[in-house]
């Protein structure tokens, strides 16, 4: 039977799994990211807030409703894990264009501030540039929609990048 007991204790269990799942979703993206002080916190947070979501549940094992709740929460806290990370948007992407209009559109990327490499090639229907840039995710969308401006049939690729080195030379070496 139903009770408004269990009603209150299946939505604490249903918010609390919300809770450290979205947590430990964010935690596997900081852990990707090599954010390692970040997903320290994060699992420190996510692995208290589990045993309490857990130990309701069993002190409750025979309440099918806890027992939902625990399952609803977790697929609940998948989508919102999933949502708050691409809401912060964080690491850098690598943004490939390949457009036979590289030689206009380079001067704009590098207008709006960002760095441009290019490389001439050949494609399936001839003469093709490939412009690279490496950019923080949350600039991706409008590198993206500045090249669609410019040539809507390019074909872009983007890539996360995990591990960036760079050498620190003198511009001429």
């Amino acid at each position: 039977m139903i009770t408004l007991s269990s009603i209150i204790t299946a939505s604490v269990i249903f918010f609390a799994r919300v809770c450290d799942v979205s947590l430990g979703t964010f935690r596997h993206v900081m852990v990707i990211r090599g954010k390692k002080s970040i997903a320290f916190g994060l699992a420190f947070v996510e692995s208290l807030i589990w045993v309490y979501a857990v130990s309701r549940v069993l002190t409750q094992i025979s309440d099918p409703v806890t027992a939902f709740a625990f399952a609803l929460g977790f697929a609940t806290g998948t989508y919102v894990g999933i949502t708050i990370e691409g809401f912060f948007k964080i690491g850098e992407q690598a943004v490939r264009i390949f457009t036979s209009y590289g030689k206009e559109l380079a001067p704009l990327i590098r207008e709006k501030g960002y760095r441009v490499t290019v490389f001439d090639g050949n494609g399936r229907d001839g003469p093709v540039t490939m412009l690279f840039v490496q950019i923080k995710r949350r600039g991706t969308r409008k590198i993206v929609t500045l090249a669609r401006d410019i040539d809507p049939a390019c074909f872009i690729v983007v890539d996360d990048v995990t591990d960036i080195s760079a050498a620190r030379l003198p511009i001429g070496k």
